[in-house]
């Protein structure tokens, strides 16, 4: 017999120990909880996707990704498989492990949805009921019903290139950056297309709200701005905060690139919009209606997507809104904008979280389109504790040290959320693709097109617009000139041009002079004096500062050219928010350059003919805008026009005789009234009334001359089938009505 031994059978126990455990694992984990973590994304963008169905393949057990697409799902059993499905993607899985606790994630491909069969059965549409319900309490649920509030704002703007063609790829630009980057585009995750981002921003600011008068500020208080052609990021950090990302579905209309969206919870919403009613569940605290609505025509400026509606008060919880190509936007494949709501202690909701993007197509086979994503993020909210009405002069107000060139540390304490992976590598991408030196160049070209003017160190050169002309009087025409920036200075700016003409052999040549004595709110003046040629209606106080309209008019034929000698002083100020009051005199000597303007004097002997002639004038002009948003451009203020509300224009002149050798003596009168107006589905339009009213006898250059237009532009300032100065006037009104119906009645004719 083969000896006994107790170390064998310990062995051969814990070997049948072993086999016993793994054939009872399934049924020991069965009764055992579970958990898997993980995330949905879009698979194009690598943008979250919130709200999406995330379930186990036993349809039985799931749950919602939350605002920023990540789930937890807790479970026992042994189900193979997790799914994740949202409206207008397609359903992906990935196989579970026997792991205990696991992380996998989606992206989600778009996929165009088919109707699929109907049932029409007799009653109302249960989601009818609840939408009237919404409407019903909208007004005590819209944020602009409290008397007041402010929050802390987290603003984060992403710019990236996408569909980058094959042919765009070839050109010079493409293949010196990939020689500087093993990898030019960015591939945003496992599954994700590649982009070439440009631009990224980041800002933190507190916003404030008063109901009365509609009043709004933003204070600055962090920026960290990184793009390609970025120098000084004090105007942009104007415009990134969250004034620029108002998205309110309680109000009728949201006005996305330029258009009108009628709402989904509009009052009109049956007349624009078809409802699903698709389940109710639990979002957060809230036990909500889940409504899906599509656009009943789908040329209509509406959404399509999915909201949350609380089934306690109808109040709207949660939205998914997305636009597409159909409805009419030029160059843009897609809109989504998706909105998370939370309610404040007095009733009505505020918007805790907003994620938009925005896709634009490419304009040809050999460019790319555009991806921009915006996110926007409230905390710290405050309701129902207005300001002093001076509080809200400045509407954007940039703190010091807004711009401070603060660390990642610093960054990762007062961001709402941390930022992704992805958006760290954009960071690193962007910083190395404006360094490219062919980038570099680029990026200067367009800054001269869009601005008529190379920086030189202290002082800019242009306008390029001037540089070279040729009409009847001067032949060719060169002209060159300079203006300081705010490296020289943040008050004073000094500008001056010469130019001469090889056909008539004389200068010309223009200096000027103004101060900043205040940008918020607005105060300034100046001088200056020029030595030129110019055509009767046609100087620039006639055009409005409209440059490229002004150049053209400097070719070809001159009519009524004059030579004139000028010296100006000006000073203006805001005196209240929206009022702004300016002030000035004028010097002009007129010498024409034909005999076209002679004219009857009274100097001793009456009926003298008179071709030379000079004014004084002293003007008072004040101007009412009561919602106009400025931004502060280095030392200059630029209008974004007014929201809601008209601008008002009041001047008077008063022309000097005998003052500086002024020949007459006159009033003038002007008035003018401006709006833009948002006309829902049928478009926008804009009304300007403008009246002149002119005392004393006048010379006609003197007189109201109606601009004409005889260059190959269209400008809304000119009447574009008449010549110039064809008609002339001492006293006029007018009234310009212009609408866009934006698509309302093309849309609506089939083909086209």
């Amino acid at each position: 017999m083969p000896e006994f031994s107790w170390n064998r059978c310990y062995f051969r126990i814990f070997l049948s120990a072993v086999w016993f455990l793994i054939l009872l694992t399934p049924y020991i984990t069965q009764g055992q909880d579970r958990v898997v973590r993980g995330r949905v994304m879009d698979y194009k963008t690598g943008d979250p996707i919130p709200f999406a169905n995330v379930y186990l393949s036993d349809k039985q057990t799931g749950t919602v990704t939350n605002f920023n697409g990540y789930f937890e799902v807790k479970f026992s059993g042994n189900p193979d498989s997790l799914y994740a499905s949202y409206t207008g993607y397609g359903t992906e899985s990935r196989a579970l492990s026997s792991q205990q606790d696991q992380e996998l994630n989606f992206r989600l491909t778009d996929q165009v949805m088919g109707l699929s069969e109907v049932v029409i059965m007799a009653g109302e549409n249960p989601a009818y009921k609840i939408l009237r319900r919404v409407v019903k309490n909208k007004d005590r649920h819209d944020k602009q019903a409290l008397e007041a509030y402010q929050f802390e704002s987290y603003t984060k703007i992403e710019i990236a290139l996408d569909n980058i063609s094959d042919r765009l790829q070839d050109r010079k630009v493409m293949r010196k950056i990939s020689e500087v980057i093993d990898n030019a585009q960015l591939v945003l995750g496992e599954d994700g297309l590649p982009v070439l981002p440009v631009f990224i921003s980041e800002s933190v600011s507190d916003f404030y709200y008063k109901k009365s008068l509609q009043q709004t500020r933003e204070n600055i208080r962090n920026t960290r701005i990184t793009g390609v052609g970025m120098e000084d990021g004090s105007l942009i950090s104007q415009v990134i905060g969250s004034s620029f990302q108002e998205y309110n579905f309680y109000r009728n209309w949201l006005n996305i690139v330029g258009k009108n969206f009628m709402s989904p919870i509009a009052v009109g919403w049956k007349g624009f919009y078809e409802y699903d009613l698709t389940d109710s569940l639990w979002v957060g605290d809230d036990y909500c209606y889940r409504l899906d609505f599509f656009p009943k025509r789908e040329h209509d400026l509406a959404f399509s997507g999915t909201m949350w509606i609380t089934r306690s008060d109808y109040a709207l919880k949660q939205i998914d809104a997305t636009v597409s190509a159909s409805a009419n936007l030029n160059f843009v494949e897609k809109i989504k904008i998706q909105q998370e709501l939370s309610p404040t202690a007095t009733g009505p909701w505020m918007p805790s979280h907003t994620r938009v993007l925005i896709d634009f197509s490419a304009l040809s086979e050999k460019s790319a389109g555009l991806l921009a994503k915006f996110y926007t993020s409230s905390k710290n909210i405050i309701v129902n504790e207005p300001k002093k009405s001076s509080f809200y002069t400045n509407q954007v107000d940039l703190e010091p040290g807004y711009l401070s060139n603060r660390n990642e540390d610093f960054w990762n304490t007062i961001r709402h959320e941390p930022i992704s992976p992805d958006e760290i590598k954009v960071y690193a991408m962007v910083d190395t693709i404006r360094n490219v030196p062919i980038i570099k160049n680029y990026t200067e070209i367009l800054k001269i097109l869009a601005t008529g003017y190379k920086k030189v160190g202290n002082i800019d050169v242009g306008p390029w617009l001037w540089m070279f002309t040729l009409n009847s009087v001067e032949g060719a025409r060169l002209q060159s000139g300079f203006r300081t920036n705010i490296g020289f200075s943040d008050r004073w700016v000094f500008s001056g041009q010469l130019a001469y003409g090889f056909g008539d052999e004389l200068f010309k040549y223009h200096g000027g002079m103004d101060y900043v004595f205040s940008k918020r709110p607005w105060a300034s003046a100046g001088v200056s004096f020029s030595r030129d040629i110019d055509q009767v209606g046609l100087s620039i106080e006639d055009l409005q500062s409209n440059y490229i309209f002004q150049a053209a008019t400097r070719f070809g034929d001159l009519v009524f050219p004059y030579r004139y000698d000028v010296v100006r002083g000006y000073a203006e100020a805001d005196l209240v928010k929206g009022f702004t009051q300016r002030v000035g005199f004028k010097h002009q000597y007129y010498e024409p350059i034909q005999e076209f303007f002679p004219f009857s004097i009274e100097l001793g002997q009456a009926g003298d003919i008179r071709q030379n002639f000079s004014v004084t004038e002293v003007y008072a002009e004040a101007r009412y805008a009561r919602d106009e948003l400025y931004v502060i451009n280095d030392n200059e203020r630029l209008s974004l026009g007014p929201d809601r509300w008209p601008i008002f224009i009041f001047a008077y002149t008063r022309g000097l005789n005998g003052v500086l050798d002024g020949d007459f003596a006159y009033n003038k009168f002007k008035f003018s009234i401006d709006k833009r107006m948002k006309m829902g589905p049928i478009g926008i339009s804009r009304m300007r009334i403008n009246t002149v009213w002119i005392t004393g006898t006048l010379p006609f250059p003197l007189l109201k001359n109606h601009i004409g237009n005889e260059s190959a532009f269209y400008t809304s300032i000119a009447y574009n089938t008449m010549n110039f100065s064809e008609f002339v006037s001492d006293r006029m009104a007018e009234i310009r009505y212009q609408h866009y119906f934006q698509g309302f009645i093309l849309n609506r004719i089939p083909l086209m």
